[in-house]
Formats: structure tokens, C-alpha cells, sequence
């Protein structure tokens, strides 16, 4: 099917009434999302499963993608005014938005974010559509070995999501592998690890699991923070960019859609990487480095043009190869096998109604934000001071509805609320969820392509040896788990002062 076929085949599904209302809501909570400091897409994400339980696959997706692309637009609004990024990937824009608003020009600081935006996910957009297929017919040629290794490289993924301590992060990951292997086993039926339990037969249950250790526990969490915040423009005033404004920030735009697009599918960087990289290149070329941090609007542009571009690119992984680069596209990951679709190569052939539906209400989504977030900014910055306590009840109940009303079990409701607790003192001690969530999601599949392996090569792992396709993935998981340790020893390691 041709690509220009395609699109308009998708269009005609994501413009149907019902979808459009979907990515509607789906950009609007991730905009919420993403003005709530310390929430994240993963944990709505996490907490939205449930309610997309009884929709369609097409509709669900939509939803839960647009709550992840979304809320990378919401966290340059408080970054901008209040100084505090909801989003780790507006953390940047801090260090110029700020500065800019108490200069009386957050209007165009606003503008110049949101037209970024939607230039960089828009041209990610595209890349999305021209690279997938062509990657996807790719993967078709892969066996069991191929995606054991290619698993395998997934979850040495782990080691870049963490942020702190990679042996933390090693041992996150360990735990995720053990829990995943609960439940049945798929080859000779024998129960493993369920404690005698009925309940465990099928395996530890994704959605609890995931609404406990990313919903329950940034609740916990947030109950702990009591800070006032300043809002410093009260009135904003000319949301539209001057072409001064333009000139400085057109380069910035066009470099960081590059920077966000390539980072964007590379596992483990994600938006995050994209907007401090591309904040560090436009200091380093531009003329006065040394106004960086005064207010620069280029130093708004770039940033936020990249981590819009990154969120649409880290969707050709997911879908063409199966491997979500970044947590929150790891229980997105969840929410396809939920609805009984699986990432990957397959994807595509099997499924094309809902990869074109999904990438052409990327589009649509797009310019429902630009929309939404220029004339609704006062409306955005007064939710940041609502107390978190009047919001901490109604986001609770929703969690225990939406645990319980999967399987109309309560004993859901005490998985999440277990982990939930699990989270919160992970979190107390730096140990992160995301390595966890990652490895109990890829390690069954894992394991399953290695049995197959295993079985079809008579027990010998020669082909792993032979296929070029799984040297290569052992060979960049080798250096990729080398390079992140030694850079850590290093990182740990005392310097030594020499006194003259």
C-alpha cells in the first residue's frame, strides 16, 4: 500500500467522531499531566489503562498516545511562569523561560515553545511515517534468534533509563525478569513462583503492577511536598512571536527537530536527552554564550522543539521492532498486548488500520494543542496552584476503580496497593521503577525466543554466533553496558587534588 494511500486511509479512520474525541482527550490530559509537577505521562498512562479497557484498539491507542506526546507540551507552561517543569524533559526550558517572564516577554516565550512544538512533532510526524515500513519490512526477516538478541539489547536498555546508580538499576531489572516469570510456564505448563495461589497462575497482573509502582506512589510522594508557588505574569500579552523573535529561533527549530527526531528512537534517550543536547549545541554555537541563562528565546526553541520531535520518533521502535524506548512507551507497550496486539515487525501488516489511524491523529493532535495551549494558559497555570491535597482523593479513587474494574477482582486492588507501597519506598531509596517495569514487560518475550531458539537448533547456541544480525546486537549490548558501567566507576571515583 502506498504511503500517500495509506495516510489518507488513516485519516479516514482517525477522523471519525469518536477517535477525534479520543486524541481530543488524550491531548488534553496529557497537557494536564504535564503541567502537574512530578506526575509524568508513565503515571497517567499507567492510571488510563483501566478506563481503555472496553474501547476498540484503534480508539485506546489514540488515547493513551496522545496523553504521552501531550505532555510534553504542558511542562513548558509552568517552566515558563512558575519555574517549575512538570515534565523532566522541560527542566531546560527553565533556565531561559523563567528569566524571559520576569523580562515581561513570557507571551512570545510561550509562543515561540508552542509553534516549536508543533513544527518539530509535525516533521517527526513524517519521519515516522517515510522510516517505519521500510523498517518494519526489515524486521519481517528476523527468527527467534534474531529477536532473542534484539530483546536482550532491549532490556540493556535498563541501564540508560536509570538515572542514578546503574547497579541499582542492574538489580531493578533483575527483579522485573523474576517477577515476570510468575505464572504457568508456557512450555510445559508447570506453575513457577505462584506460592500456591490461584491468583498468580496467569502471572503477576500488568495493570495493577504498573498503576501501584508509577500511579500509587507519586501520590505517596507528592503528599510529602508542601511548596508555594509564584506565578510571575499574571496578564500574558502578545503570544505571537515578532520576527526578531523568528529569526533567532528558525535555526534552533530546524536543529532541534534533528536532534529530537534521531535521539527520539534511540532506546534509552529519549526526551530528556534530546532537549539538554540540544540546548548545550545552540550555546555552543551561538555568538553570546554568555547570555545563556539570562533569557534567550533561542534557548526556548531549540529545547522544546526537540523533546516534542523526540516523543513522536520514539514511536518507530515500539512499533516496528517491539522495544519501547522510554518507561511511558513501556506501559503503552502494555496497553497493546492488553488489547491483544503485538509491537513489532507484525504490526504493520497485520494491523494497518491502527498504525496509520495512530500516526495520522499524531497530526491531528498536533494542532489541537497548539490550539489548546495558547488562548488556555491561564487556565493550565491555575491548576499548578491547586494544593495537592484537594487532588490526591479523586486521583486515589480513580486508581481503585480503574484496578478494580478490570477483572472485578480485589485482589487487584491489593496488588496495586502493594506495589503502590513498593514504589514509594523505591523511590525513598533511589531504586527506579522504570528498569522493573521494562524488564517484566521484554523478559517474557525473551524468554520465549530463546526456547524457540533453543529448540529449533536442537539445544545449540551456535546460530546465536552466526547470525550477523545477532552478533551485531550482542556486540552494541556488550559496549552499551561497558561504556555506561566504566563511565560510572569513573563518575564514583575520588578526584585527586594536587597542592602546590
Amino acid at each position: 500500500m502506498p504511503t500517500l494511500d495509506s495516510i489518507v486511509y488513516g485519516f479516514s479512520i482517525a477522523l471519525q467522531p469518536l477517535n477525534v474525541l479520543y486524541c481530543f482527550a488524550g491531548v488534553v490530559i496529557g497537557t494536564f499531566t504535564g503541567v502537574l509537577p512530578g506526575f509524568g505521562p508513565t503515571a497517567a498512562i499507567a492510571l488510563l489503562i483501566p478506563v481503555t479497557y472496553n474501547l476498540s484498539s484503534v480508539s485506546a491507542i489514540i488515547l493513551l498516545s496522545g496523553i504521552y506526546y501531550g505532555s510534553m507540551y504542558g511542562g513548558s507552561t509552568t517552566s515558563i511562569l512558575v519555574n517549575i517543569p512538570g515534565e523532566s524533559a522541560a527542566v531546560v526550558t527553565c533556565l531561559e523561560g523563567y528569566p524571559l517572564a520576569k523580562q515581561g516577554r513570557a507571551g512570545p516565550a510561550l509562543g515561540i515553545s508552542a509553534f516549536g512544538s508543533l513544527i518539530g512533532g509535525t516533521l517527526s510526524i513524517v519521519g515516522l511515517m517515510l522510516m517505519a515500513p521500510p523498517l518494519a519490512e526489515f524486521a519481517l526477516q528476523f527468527g527467534p534468534h534474531e529477536f532473542f538478541s534484539l530483546m536482550l539489547l532491549g532490556l540493556t536498555i535498563v541501564t540508560y533509563v536509570a538515572h542514578g546508580s546503574v547497579l541499582k538499576a542492574l538489580m531493578m531489572a533483575a527483579l522485573g525478569l523474576i517477577l515476570g516469570t510468575v505464572g504457568l510456564d508456557t512450555v510445559s505448563g508447570a506453575p513457577r513462583l505462584t506460592l500456591g495461589t490461584k491468583y498468580l497462575l496467569d502471572g503477576i497482573p500488568l495493570v495493577p503492577l504498573a498503576m501501584g509502582l508509577f500511579g500509587i506512589s507519586e501520590i505517596l510522594q507528592n503528599v510529602e511536598r508542601t511548596a508555594s508557588v509564584e506565578v510571575y505574569a499574571k496578564k500574558i500579552r502578545n503570544l505571537l512571536p515578532s520576527r526578531g523573535d523568528w529569526r533567532l529561533s528558525i535555526w534552533p527549530i530546524i536543529r532541534g527537530t534533528g536532534i529530537g527526531f534521531f535521539l527520539g528512537f534511540v532506546p534509552g534517550a529519549g526526551p530528556v536527552i534530546a532537549s539538554f543536547s540540544s540546548y548545550a549545541l545552540e550555546k555552543k554555537l551561538s555568538k553570546y554564550p554568555e547570555r545563556y541563562g539570562t533569557g534567550v528565546i533561542e534557548g526556548i526553541a531549540g529545547p522544546e522543539t526537540a523533546n516534542n520531535a523526540s516523543a513522536q520518533s520514539a514511536f518507530i521502535p515500539l512499533l516496528t521492532l517491539g522495544i519501547p524506548p522510554t518507561p511511558a512507551l513501556a506501559i503503552l507497550f502494555a496497553a497493546f498486548i492488553m488489547h491483544g496486539i503485538q509491537p513489532g515487525p507484525m504490526l504493520i501488516p497485520n494491523n494497518p488500520n491502527l498504525f496509520w489511524a495512530v500516526v495520522a491523529s499524531m497530526y491531528i493532535g498536533n494542532v489541537m494543542l497548539l490550539i489548546l495551549n495558547l488562548p488556555m494558559i491561564g487556565f493550565w497555570v491555575r491548576i499548578v496552584l491547586i494544593p495537592y491535597g484537594y487532588l490526591i482523593p479523586s486521583i486515589l479513587i480513580f486508581c481503585l476503580i480503574g484496578a478494580y474494574s478490570i477483572r472485578y477482582s480485589m485482589l487487584d486492588i491489593y496488588t496495586m496497593l502493594f506495589f503502590g507501597l513498593v514504589g514509594y519506598l523505591m523511590k525513598k531509596y533511589r531504586y527506579e521503577g522504570a528498569p522493573m517495569i521494562l524488564a517484566f514487560i521484554l523478559g517474557p518475550l525473551m524468554e520465549r525466543s530463546l526456547r524457540q531458539s533453543l529448540i529449533i537448533a536442537r539445544g545449540s547456541f551456535m546460530p546465536f554466533l552466526t547470525k550477523p544480525i545477532c552478533v551485531v546486537a550482542f556486540a552494541v549490548t556488550a559496549l552499551m553496558l561497558l561504556t555506561n558501567i566504566s563511565s560510572s566507576l569513573r563518575a564514583r571515583r575520588p578526584s585527586v587534588g594536587v597542592e602546590g
